[in-house]
């Protein structure tokens, strides 16, 4: 199996469904499972998560110990991105792809080829989930004229832990930078290893978005940056900011399972709680009273890897929380959608530079000096 480890991040059923739909560009692509919702914004009131001092133990198997459903999709390849990532908006919280679909009798007497043509996609739903009006759902926003074939299982809890540390093994980053999961040794013990229990949250660094904002991470931090990490997931970037020398990290999410994770990881690093904040965002209908403890023009280093849609909606408020003359890092968007972001943020950013790997890209830029916050 092709493991996407695309779990969750943001919580993508909050998002308005108009806003999966089909643009003229593509349709919104999570960012991470789950995603941002467009209404995300960290302005409002956050609650900082009191779990950051909490030992390993914190985030034992008890915390996936729930029956979930183990739905498998045949995908049309040439969708096989986008599908994906309207699964996770619409419901389910991880794919991973799966071998080729071997061709049956039926398809064979046809003269039709789905070995060719199809994919499967090994999804894990909540078991409250209408999963044929999620797959419905996800279908429609990327404009497939017919649902694909599924089927449905229930799996156990204890499943769910194995399968998630099947697929999640050490990922090389680049030269001694490592991303090692909790339950096996590093392969590089000297090497700069990011010890990590994503659990339910985003961010492993075998996504291509990951490990481009990973290596912009480690080519900019060179001793005593703050640095934010807009839309934490997993903490993966926060936690690597500090290995690699800065003096602090601001993490945020929205997702409540997010911050558990990130501080889970947090203690797996022994990152010092004065050095890393984890803040839980409302959701679009919160109506705490807590203002957001983040200052404008605090952060040295701001990295974003989220959704297009907040990353389109949301730049000036992302672009307010860093110094003039910071670098901010815009991640989770595609080759194609790149024009309409570097766009949107040309008025904020000069310098600006562009990594892919493969069709995902991570854009980069120096804040403008002149630039006045409205937000």
């Amino acid at each position: 199996m092709l493991a996407r480890n695309f779990i969750k991040h943001f919580p993508c059923k909050n998002l308005s469904r108009h806003h999966i739909l089909r643009d003229s560009v593509r349709p919104l692509i999570f960012f991470t499972s789950s995603t941002p919702q467009s209404s995300f914004s960290i302005s409002a009131s956050l609650s900082t998560s009191s779990s950051s001092s909490s030992s390993s133990s914190c985030f034992t198997d008890e915390s996936f110990a729930a029956p979930y459903l183990s739905v498998r999709i045949n995908c049309p390849k040439h969708v096989l991105d986008p599908f994906s990532d309207a699964l996770l908006c619409f419901g389910a919280s991880s794919v991973a792809v799966d071998e080729d679909i071997e061709e049956d009798n039926e398809d064979a007497a046809s003269g039709s080829s789905l070995a060719s043509k199809e994919i499967c996609i090994e999804s894990i739903f909540p078991v409250h989930e209408e999963v044929k009006m999620c797959i419905s759902q996800a279908a429609n926003s990327i404009g497939l004229k017919e649902i694909p074939k599924f089927k449905v299982e229930m799996g156990d809890e204890q499943d769910w832990i194995t399968k998630n540390q099947d697929l999640f093994q050490p990922v090389e980053i680049a030269d001694r930078l490592w991303i090692v999961p909790e339950w096996t040794s590093p392969p590089v013990p000297e090497a700069v290893n990011i010890i990590l229990n994503p659990g339910f949250a985003f961010g492993t660094g075998e996504h291509p978005t990951t490990k481009l904002c990973l290596l912009l991470l480690q080519s900019l931090i060179k001793g005593g940056e703050a640095f934010l990490d807009y839309g934490t997931g997993s903490g993966i970037l926060a936690i690597a900011a500090l290995k690699f020398g800065a003096a602090s990290s601001v993490g945020v999410d929205i997702d409540p399972l997010a911050i558990k994770s990130a501080s889970h990881n947090a203690a797996l690093n022994n990152i010092p709680l004065e050095k890393l904040e984890l803040h839980l965002a409302p959701s679009e209908n919160s109506s705490s009273g807590r203002e957001t403890p983040l200052q404008k023009e605090q952060f040295d280093v701001v990295i974003a890897n989220i959704l297009l849609n907040p990353v389109m909606e949301l730049a000036d408020h992302i672009i307010s929380f860093a110094k003039p003359g910071a670098t901010i890092g815009i991640s989770g968007i595609l080759s194609e959608q790149l024009p309409n972001v570097k766009e949107r943020y040309s008025p904020f950013l000069e310098n600006i530079s562009i990594a892919t790997i493969g069709d995902w890209v991570c854009m980069s830029g120096t804040k403008k000096g002149e630039f006045i916050d409205n937000c």
